[in-house]
């Protein structure tokens, strides 16, 4: 099964991407507001993968951040919500929020996402309340790893910094956010980035 992939953006369309990794073509589907986080076409994205086999068909299913995945694979686990319903839901609403809703047992802010009614928001709360309190702790979807991003005092990851905390991010949320840039645009593509474009991006996770 491919669980990940790392490659250039080759094509972008409303739900998914072409993701060229060594010369193939792997389409990908994702949630619509993804596709508007990808990087630009021919620059390097990395992507948590879901393999979905089916008899007729094998479907890859992205995310950027692994708690997008992971909530999409615990709402697949309720009764009559399929791959492309869970989908539509992490495109209707931030993988926090969602949580925040199961926990609160707000069925009515459930049913405002795309395909969700009543009685599947009422299943969801029951059945998901303890399975996704770990994902709404109010932290930010990102790995602890590569707290090496801001290597030099006067660099543009170190000023790209300093701009979000002044902006009233907590040097912690800042530093993952920039984290979660380099990894979506890969090293060296990171490392040429202009200060407004890293601050733009970084901005972009954190909405």
């Amino acid at each position: 099964m491919i669980a990940s992939l790392t490659g250039r953006v080759l094509a972008k369309s409303a739900d998914r991407a072409v993701v060229d990794v060594g010369g193939v073509g792997y389409e990908v589907i994702l949630a619509t507001d993804a596709v508007a986080r990808l990087p630009e076409k021919g620059r390097e994205v990395f992507l948590h993968i879901h393999t979905n086999v089916r008899e007729d068909a094998i479907t890859l299913f992205g995310f950027l951040l692994e708690e997008e995945k992971e909530l999409f694979l615990i709402l697949r686990t309720v009764t009559g919500i399929g791959p492309k319903l869970a989908l539509a839901m992490l495109s209707g609403m931030k993988v926090m929020e969602i949580c925040g809703a199961i926990l609160a047992g707000d069925i009515k802010r459930l049913t405002m996402l795309p395909g969700v009614g009543k009685k599947t928001a009422e299943r969801i709360c029951v059945e998901l309340k303890e399975k996704v309190a770990h994902l709404s702790s109010g932290t930010l979807p990102f790995s602890s790893e590569g707290s090496d991003v801001i290597v030099a005092e006067g660099s543009v990851a170190a000023d790209a910094l300093s701009a979000l905390t002044n902006l009233g991010y907590p040097d912690s949320v800042a530093r993952k956010a920039l984290e979660a840039v380099k990894r979506q645009q890969g090293e060296e593509a990171f490392a040429q980035l202009r200060i407004e474009i890293l601050i733009r991006e970084a901005l972009r996770i954190l909405a």
